[in-house]
């Protein structure tokens, strides 16, 4: 499976995600619909950053003579908006506009101001009309883009839009962007689109982004970073965010839009076979942390269920990423512990152990270990404190745990001429080698009772149809 891999551990941006992604492959030249629509035009360029050959991508005023000479300097202002990093600059100007509550997605465009007076005279930054939701939409319509292609934007500016209206308590249609409705916000995320739609991936995920950390200054005051209006997206998106490792705004909202649009969260890269890796540029230079967004192409990584979210294929088993959670027990109720599994599972848990020991002056206890995936950790913690009343939960060293395949086929067996089902597990290795086959056991239990059958035999008669199906596949 081709399978295309963010990794944002210094964050992401709309021109970042571009410039990633024309790294590992995407042609530029499909951004001709963008230049048609938009009087802008792409200056792509590369630079170093803390020693890492990276690519530059950005959005100038169509028709400037001064362009060439950005790309020539290696875009080390480039309009990484969003990385970035000059607050002060970007949020001043949120001062000045009429709907200041769309400072939130102001830094995507409102780093470049730390050149000089020539770079506003040659940057989009902020060029063009500043549109509402629905204006937005209707250009990216008009675009004849593939439909593919016009999903995936369409995708990114709802999440863009219901978070503004999220956060001021406006309807989505009455939304307005200022930075994002400009030239060059629309022109990141409509390349983004069309440079995905090139790369032609069959799965995208993205490993937990770097929000960074710290505050920013916005026209209503001072705010946490991540800011409003990428937290909201964060929010409804399938990735996870992480703090720092800088205490600078590194996440913004246009390059979680994108993110949130096309990418599945997995917790780290899965197993790939990697054939291209290429680093999207920001602006800032940081002493220790190279500014850039990497995206690796490969072969590797299957589809993954909601039960799966997080597996990477590793050997002939599936790599599960886990959390263990522990807590020890010498006063729990015996009906407390008896509902544990239950209530737990409904937390997120996916196995729940309760085993008898012997603790401090010999008294009798329990140990209780939880299963559960890293992002449900804190919940299912929580969820065990409150029915147990311990006061502390431990949480092991194990960060995963080797499983099998796991399909559910159905047996039909007849007896005295009526039909009965039993389900029955496959368990088998990557490659698709069956080496467990076992009937479940509520469901024979059921058969035995409506036939008169042993248990024993439903299940054996259940297993034994089911191996002979797969036998002849």
């Amino acid at each position: 499976m081709r399978t295309l891999v963010f990794d944002g551990r210094t964050g992401a941006a709309g021109d970042m995600i571009c410039a990633a992604l024309i790294a590992a492959g995407a042609d530029p030249a499909v951004l001709d619909p963008v230049r048609d629509a938009l009087p802008v035009r792409y200056a792509v360029g590369e630079t170093e950053k803390n020693g890492i050959r990276a690519t530059t991508v950005d959005v100038l005023v169509d028709g400037d003579d001064a362009g060439d000479a950005d790309s020539d300097r290696g875009h080390d202002h480039d309009h990484s908006h969003d990385h970035e990093q000059d607050h002060d600059h970007e949020h001043s100007h949120d001062h000045d506009r009429s709907h200041g509550h769309d400072h939130s997605h102001d830094h995507d465009h409102g780093h470049h101001h730390e050149t000089d007076a020539t770079r506003d005279e040659t940057h989009a930054e902020g060029a063009g009309v500043h549109r509402s939701y629905r204006e937005v939409v209707a250009l990216v319509e008009s675009m004849g883009l593939p439909d593919s292609v016009e999903s995936t934007a369409l995708d990114a500016f709802e999440l863009l839009g219901r978070a503004e209206a999220s956060v001021h308590g406006t309807d989505l249609d009455e939304t307005h962007f200022h930075e994002v409705g400009a030239d060059d916000a629309i022109a990141d995320v409509v390349g983004a689109a069309l440079l995905l739609a090139d790369l032609d991936p069959e799965r995208v995920v993205t490993t937990p982004v770097a929000a960074g950390g710290g505050t920013v200054e916005m026209s209503h005051g001072t705010y946490p970073v991540p800011a409003p209006a990428t937290t909201e997206i964060a929010s409804r998106a399938d990735f996870r965010v992480v703090g720092g490792p800088l205490d600078r705004e590194l996440l913004t909202p246009t390059g979680a839009a994108i993110l949130g649009a096309v990418a599945e969260g997995v917790d780290a890269v899965p197993n790939l076979a990697v054939e291209r890796a290429g680093y999207g540029a920001g602006a800032a230079d940081f002493e220790r942390h190279p500014n850039v967004l990497r995206a690796l192409v490969g072969d590797g990584g299957r589809a993954e269920s909601e039960t799966d979210r997080g597996r990477t294929v590793g050997g002939g088993l599936v790599r599960d990423d886990i959390a263990v959670l522990e807590t020890n027990l010498d006063d729990a109720a015996p009906e407390v512990l008896g509902g544990l599994q239950e209530t737990l599972e409904r937390a997120g848990a996916r196995d729940v152990t309760i085993v008898p020991t012997t603790m401090k002056k010999s008294r009798p206890g329990h140990l209780v270990k939880v299963i559960c995936k890293p992002a449900d950790a804190e919940a299912v913690a929580e969820r065990l404190a409150r029915e147990t009343g311990t006061l502390g939960v431990r949480q092991s060293g194990a960060s995963h745990r080797w499983i099998a395949e796991r399909e559910f086929e159905t047996a039909t067996l007849r007896v005295d001429g009526a039909d009965h089902e039993v389900t029955v597990k496959v368990a088998s290795t990557t490659d698709g080698e069956v080496y467990d086959v076992s009937g479940e056991y509520d469901e024979a239990a059921a058969v035995a009772g409506a036939t008169g059958l042993p248990i024993r035999e439903v299940l054996r008669r259940a297993e034994a149809a089911v191996r002979e199906r797969l036998a002849d596949e």
